[in-house]
C-alpha cells in the first residue's frame, strides 16, 4: 500500500477510484481527480460496493465513515438526512459512504453487520470504531469527533 508523506495524503476518487496524492498545503476539498478529472469530495455520502470498497477503505489516506442501512429500515431513513449533513460539514477531514446490506449482502457479512444502522469508521486501513443506531445531528458529530 502507497502511504502519504508529511506534505501529502493519498485520496481515492469517488467516481474512478483512483488514488490521487493531494499535497498537504493544499485544501483536498477543491482537489479534482488526476484521472477523470472530477472533485474529489461532493459534500455528500458516497454509495460504496463491494467492487469499489476496498479503494476508499484500505488504500486512501482519509478517513471513512460507513453507514450499513436498507431502505425499508426506518431508523436508517431517519438517519440519512443528519449522515448527509455530516458529509456537507465535515468532508475533506473524512469519507463519508453508504452501503445498502441488502444490495451488498458480502460487505455485510464481512464486517458482521448485525443491526442497521450500523456505522463503522476505518482509518488507515483498520477499523477504529463501531455504533449500532440512528443518531440525532449531535451525537454523530460528537461521535465522530471522539473517534477520529
Amino acid at each position: 500500500m502507497e502511504t502519504a508523506t508529511s506534505q501529502s495524503v493519498i485520496v481515492a476518487c469517488p467516481h474512478c477510484d483512483a488514488r490521487n496524492r493531494v499535497p498537504a498545503a493544499r485544501s483536498a476539498a477543491e482537489g479534482k481527480c488526476g484521472h477523470c478529472g472530477r472533485p474529489l469530495f461532493e459534500g455528500k455520502p458516497l454509495a460504496l460496493t463491494a467492487a469499489h470498497f476496498d479503494a476508499h477503505a484500505f488504500k486512501s489516506d482519509i478517513p471513512l465513515l460507513v453507514d450499513f442501512w436498507a431502505a425499508w429500515c426506518g431508523p436508517c431513513r431517519t438517519m440519512a438526512p443528519v449522515f448527509e449533513a455530516a458529509a456537507r460539514e465535515l468532508e475533506p477531514r473524512l469519507r463519508f459512504a453508504k452501503i445498502d446490506t441488502d444490495g451488498e449482502p458480502e460487505l455485510a457479512a464481512r464486517f458482521g453487520i448485525r443491526s442497521i444502522p450500523t456505522l463503522i469508521l476505518f482509518k488507515q486501513g483498520r477499523e477504529a470504531a463501531r455504533m449500532s443506531s440512528a443518531l440525532p445531528s449531535g451525537e454523530l458529530r460528537r461521535w465522530i469527533e471522539r473517534n477520529l
